[in-house]
């Protein structure tokens, strides 16, 4: 999933960031609330995680903003407001759920897979094409007998191209996919991560799958 984190106190936001990533989801980390507000103005993400307290625009009043405009991702609010009354306003608000700070890494993992399953995205824990499986919670890649994990960006280029099977994605499609907002990609950089998918596929015999379509960008097809 791509994922708006946004939280004030880097000493959080770090840690949760890290953890997140980690679980193999693409993470837009910001500290402000108003630079939140203008993303959110430019891109589309399945999770907003907003941070109760913020410079300049609240995350309640992010969320409140969110709603009006008519989307529907879930929001999950971490805040150290704990009251009855607090998490009543969270929820009137338009969140869908609520997580007293400091967050439990652990925790907060679980409920971002709860509030996954409510993704149109969804389709279960792992995607399927033809006998190639990706397992969604433990980032690896299966094919008969054979399994192999898949480190963080080649787990995320492969969910890509398996939620696009047999189109052709550019190389702008891909970086605007997998690199978090206000980063670059190395000149070379989504080449050699073609490549390293292409020689992880190879070892279940499925390396043809990843076609180089040259001029135009990359896809997954399982019927050459």
């Amino acid at each position: 999933m791509r994922i708006l984190l946004v939280e004030d106190d880097s000493a959080q936001l770090e840690p949760l960031h890290t953890a997140l990533v980690e679980a193999g989801h693409i993470v837009d980390g910001v500290q402000d609330g108003a630079i939140a507000q203008w993303i959110l103005g430019k891109r589309d993400y399945d999770l907003l995680i907003l941070d109760w307290l913020l410079p300049q625009v609240s995350g309640l009043s992010l969320c409140q903003q969110y709603r009006q405009l008519g989307k529907t991702a879930p929001v999950l609010m971490l805040t150290a407001k704990d009251t009855t009354f607090d998490k009543i306003n969270g929820l009137d608000a338009g969140a869908d759920d609520y997580l007293v700070k400091p967050a439990d890494v652990f925790e907060l993992l679980a409920r971002v897979r709860a509030l996954g399953r409510r993704s149109p995205l969804w389709k279960g824990d792992t995607l399927q094409i033809e006998d190639l499986t990706l397992n969604l919670s433990t980032l690896t890649v299966e094919r008969g007998e054979q399994q192999l994990p898949l480190s963080t960006r080649e787990f995320q280029l492969l969910e890509y191209l398996m939620r696009h099977p047999r189109q052709v994605l550019s190389r702008n499609q891909i970086e605007q996919t997998l690199w978090e907002w206000g980063s670059e990609p190395e000149s070379n950089a989504i080449t050699a991560l073609v490549r390293r998918l292409r020689q992880r596929l190879q070892i279940v015999g499925a390396a043809h799958w990843l076609e180089t379509v040259y001029g135009m960008g990359y896809r997954l097809n399982p019927d050459v």
